[in-house]
This record gives C-alpha cells, structure tokens and sequence, in this order.
C-alpha cells in the first residue's frame, strides 16, 4: 500500500464530514486563488500557474511543464499546500512521502505505482516528497530515473539553501521555487476565513483584537501552527460554552501564555536593550530569559542575530576573537533554518556571548579616531606612503623612502605612518582581559619599533 496517498474516497469522507479533518487540513487551499501569501509565486502567466494548466494556451496546447518543482522556504509557509494544489489542478494522484521516515524502497514502491497508474489508468501521479534535504546523494540519484521519464512530477520540498542540499542534477532539471515568511496580514486573512467558512469553523465564534494578536505571535508566519491553535482554543472555548475565544481560552489550549511585547513599539526596543544589556554584563541567565521573551514574542530571529553580531564587536572584541565568527555564523544559521529551530542557534550564540571575557577597546578605539576626523584633525598621508604606481607620481615624491616592512626584521619598518596632526595619537587601549592581554603586549613593542626604538635588536 503506497504511504500517506490522499485518493477520492478521501476526499469524499471529508467532504461529508469536515470535522473529521484537522482545521489545517480542513482550510488546506482547493486552488492558487485560495493560497495565502507567496504573492511573487501567483502571478498571471507565473511558472506554478503554467504548472497548473494556466496561462498561455496559443495553439491550443500549453507548452509541456518542469517534470520536477523545488520548494524551498520556511516551516509552514505552503509547500504541502502548494504540492496538492497541483496535484488537484491537474487532476493527478497525489502521494505524500517524508524523507525523515521513507527511504529508497518507499519512493522506488511509488514510482512503481505511478507507473502502473499511468498505464493502466491514465492518471498520472503527483509525489511530494518533504524535507528532501534529509535523503543523502545516493537516495536522491533513486529520483532522477522518475524525473527523466515524467514518470511522476516529482514537489520536493526544503527548509535548507537547495543548492547546497539538493543533488546537481536533480537541482538542473527543477523548477526552484522560493517561498517567502507569511506576514502577520496573510495568517490573520487565513484565520478570518478559518473562523467564517463552514469547512472551518462555520461562524461559531469569534475572535476578539487581543486573543487575534497574541494568536499572531504564537503562530511566529506559520500558517499550520497558527490553524492547529486556532483549532485548540476554539475547542476549549466551546466546551465552556463561551461565543468569544478569550485570550484566557487561548493560553490555557495552548500553554503559551501572553507576552507583553509590541515589535512596533517601546516594549521592542527595551527588550532588546535589555538582552544586549544582561550579555554585556556576562549575567547569561538574564540574557536567556530576554532573548526566550524575544523569541516567544514573535520577533524576527534576523533581529535578534543582528544584535549579538553588534554585541561580539562592541562588548568582546578582541577578548575573544572568536565571538565575532561564532555570531556571524549564528546568523547565517538562522537565516538557513528560520524557526523554531533557530531559537537553539540564538541561544548557543548568547551563552557564549554572555561568558565571553569582555573588552570595549574596539569600541573606544574607533570612536576616538572618529571624533578626531570630525574635528578636522586629518592632514595630507605622508608623501611616502601615496600612491607611486601612476606617471608622474615620481616627480611629486610620491613612494619616495616607503620602506617595505616584509624586507625587514620583524617586517615592522620604522617610518611615520599617521598624518603630522595625528601621530601621536594612540587609539587602541587594549584591556588585559581574555586574549586581549596578548595584543597588549604587540602593541606595545609594536609602537616601540615603528617609533624606531628597537630594544634587543638581535635579529638586525
């Protein structure tokens, strides 16, 4: 028996009867029109409405589409939805295969019957394959056979960058589709026609301003998260015989409880304060419990790695010169995965952040040199270090007595580097704290020999 294989019957039963479904399967889109968000996606004469039979039909056929479609975006943005909207358009068959739990004998079973439905049939056959980046090369080579014949039109879906994920030559012979985060306006249209229409939630009850907001942060632009809560607090509120699902109702059916935070307001920017605030301050539990208020709130986890990538140069510098990295791929991580899976991401890179040892020198150090040049303190470079590679350049002396570093002990050349105005200044005050105290002492000699005191000259 081919797996999760959504056939007529099916159908029928839940045509019948639609509170035997899920709610997110319930308001699953019937057509393109129907789908929330992915507006770039739904254009007119768009590759996935050409997929679907629309479009241009000069000549009285459309040309032949992708025998395989990518999708690739995060949780709950639509790729399943997407995958059957297709399958229902072109009127196919439509089998559902997970590469977490299916392996190389399950999609083999499916492209058997595919083919054996296309003969005997003339139905051809629609296979959605989730999380496509978990199936190694090898099971990924098992589709390409399937995918070269039009056996089957193959809707792979992934939540990671398919390029680096998904085999060449299945990635050449694609339709990659990128689907985007759902805004807070298409989860709250999809809720108003979840609590309206009779394959819903019929009109029973209604959803007052605060419980729809708090819904929105829960549902963190993920249309099924957002429906399966719906559908639990709509249950609670029915059972205590309320017309209204309260925002009581709501976090008791989900047990998630309401957090003060406007992403638009005061409440974004003192949180965040804080959390940057409590790392500074190496208080690592702190910081966790703003950056978990952050996360439940529903804040973009863009945001949040922006602001520890700030955090490593500004607090840490070069007392761990490992944290500017470690927070660079953090954020790189994050825009990869999206969440929830990114809230582990953010929290490695805050603990880390927050343990780190601390030093402001960079900081200071370039807030010194700026307050100079807005000064006015400036002046001409040294005419030894101008460029000389240019005609004429040295008739003006341009590069004339430059002494090339790499020609010398220590590759440290003892001439001016700094304009007249500005060279004694002294920028960088390194701290003694972390790996710091190891810069301390370079720039210290270093100083000395560029001044042309060369204490312990043996190597010259």
């Amino acid at each position: 028996m081919e797996p999760d294989l959504f056939t007529a019957a099916a159908e029928d039963r839940q045509e019948k009867d639609p509170t035997s479904s899920p709610l997110a399967v319930r308001m699953r889109p019937r057509t393109l029109d129907e789908v929330v968000g992915q507006q770039h996606l739904l254009k007119p004469g768009s590759p996935l409405r050409r997929l679907v039979g629309e479009g241009d039909r000069a000549g009285g056929h459309s040309p032949a589409g992708p025998s395989s479609v990518i999708l690739w975006g995060p949780p709950g943005t639509g790729k399943t939805t997407l995958a059957y909207v297709v399958s229902r358009a072109t009127n196919k068959r439509f089998v559902e295969l997970s590469a977490i739990t299916a392996g190389v004998k399950e999609v083999r079973a499916v492209i058997e019957g595919a083919r054996r439905a296309t003969g005997g049939y003339g139905k051809e056959t629609v296979l959605f394959l989730d999380e496509i980046h978990r199936f190694s090369k090898a099971q990924q080579d098992s589709l390409l056979p399937a995918v070269e014949n039009r056996w089957v039109t193959l809707i792979a879906a992934t939540t990671e960058n398919p390029y680096f994920s998904v085999i060449s030559p299945l990635l050449s012979r694609s339709l990659l589709l990128t689907l985007e985060p759902l805004t807070d306006d298409d989860i709250g249209g999809l809720l108003r026609r979840a609590l309206a229409e009779e394959r819903g939630l019929g009109g029973a009850l209604s959803l007052p301003e605060d419980t729809a907001a708090h819904l929105l942060r829960i549902a963190g632009g993920d249309a099924r998260r957002a429906l399966t809560a719906l559908e639990a607090a709509a249950g609670g509120a029915l059972a205590k015989g309320e017309q209204d699902i309260t925002l009581t109702t709501l976090e008791e059916s989900v047990d998630r409880a309401a957090v003060t935070y406007d992403r638009d307001g005061d409440q974004h920017y003192d949180v965040a304060s804080a959390l940057i605030k409590s790392i500074r301050g190496s208080d690592v539990d702190a910081a966790l419990h703003y950056l978990a208020r952050m996360i439940e709130a529903g804040e973009d986890p863009r945001f949040i790695a922006r602001r520890l990538m700030i955090s490593a140069s500004e607090d840490i510098g070069l007392a761990d010169p490992s944290a500017l990295p470690l927070a660079v791929a953090a954020a790189q991580a994050v825009a990869m995965i999206g969440f929830p899976e990114a809230a582990l991401t953010l929290s490695h890179a805050t603990i880390a952040l927050a343990l780190a040892p601390k030093s402001n020198a960079a900081t200071t150090a370039i807030g010194a040199a700026m307050e100079d040049v807005r000064k006015g303190l400036a002046g001409p470079v040294p005419a030894h270090l101008r460029d000389g590679h240019y005609k004429g350049a040295a008739k003006l002396g341009h590069a004339q007595g430059y002494l090339y570093p790499h020609d010398l002990p220590g590759a440290i050349a003892a001439q001016q580097y700094a304009p007249d105005a500005l060279k004694d200044r002294r920028y960088y005050q390194p701290t003694r704290y972390g790996a710091e105290a190891r810069y301390a002492d370079v720039v210290e000699r270093v100083r000395a020999r560029l001044a042309g005191e060369q204490p312990g000259r043996t190597e010259d």
